[in-house]
């Protein structure tokens, strides 16, 4: 069943484009974008069919280790789309763009991020790794402007002193992650996707992202982990 590819056209380079300079975007801005393109270049839109219109982008892509990937907001369960480079790992994706004292603080607080219960890594916990670099020692201050650059950049993002990884970073690094951190990185037990924030079963180690469990649990008098149906102990958002 091979179909050919549907043509790219003007809209759809214009999506592209777009989608490749915001680093990343929400799904809703996607829908918003979709439409737009295909009326400026005045190329036939149908709502329901952003997957299909991206698809065919993908298949144009392929030739160049590249694609749009839809991924999952940890906090609110939106879906966004980013544009992913196959052709290098996204460590090295990063290179380019830091010092490599830079990237050994990255990885480093990635590290406390991926371990830790929660999905989030403490100011003062990253700072004090800041000091213990191979690199060179990192002063404080100087810390603190290189993850402030990390959050602007979209690969980290930051709530009251805790940070975790921007939803962008998990897209592009999901691969990475799974492969390189295999006892710890978990899948969702609802969308399969890497959970980084999530709550996790106390009796069979199971995860989930929020979203997912406000999902799951909704409307159930007494939550009950889907896996080995023990009592949730955690405080289901």
């Amino acid at each position: 069943n091979t179909v050919m590819a549907a043509q790219m056209t003007d809209a759809h380079r214009r999506f592209l484009q777009v989608l490749m300079s915001n680093g990343i975007t929400e799904g809703s801005e996607a829908r918003k974008l979709h439409q737009h393109c295909c009326e400026t270049d005045k190329v036939y839109y149908a709502h329901d069919k952003l997957d299909d219109f991206i698809s065919t982008i993908n298949s144009h892509l392929q030739p160049l280790f590249m694609q749009i990937r839809k991924g999952i907001s940890e906090d609110d369960g939106r879906a966004h789309y980013a544009v992913v480079n196959l052709a290098e790992t996204e460590v090295t994706k990063m290179a380019s763009d830091y010092t490599e004292m830079e990237l050994e603080l990255f990885r480093k607080t990635m590290d406390l991020i991926i371990l830790s219960e929660n999905g989030f890594a403490s100011s003062t916990d990253i700072l004090n790794l800041a000091d213990q670099l191979k690199t060179r020692k990192m002063k404080k201050k100087e810390a603190e402007q290189v993850l402030k650059v990390f959050v602007e950049d979209k690969w980290l993002s930051e709530k009251n002193g805790e940070y975790t990884l921007h939803t962008r970073c998990i897209i592009e690094m999901e691969q990475y992650i799974l492969s390189n951190y295999q006892d710890v990185a978990r899948k969702c037990n609802i969308c399969h996707s890497l959970a980084i924030q999530s709550q996790v079963c106390e009796s069979c180690g199971i995860g989930m992202h929020l979203p997912c469990v406000r999902k799951y649990f909704r409307g159930q008098a007494e939550p009950r982990c889907p896996k080995c149906n023990e009592f949730w102990y955690c405080d289901t958002p």
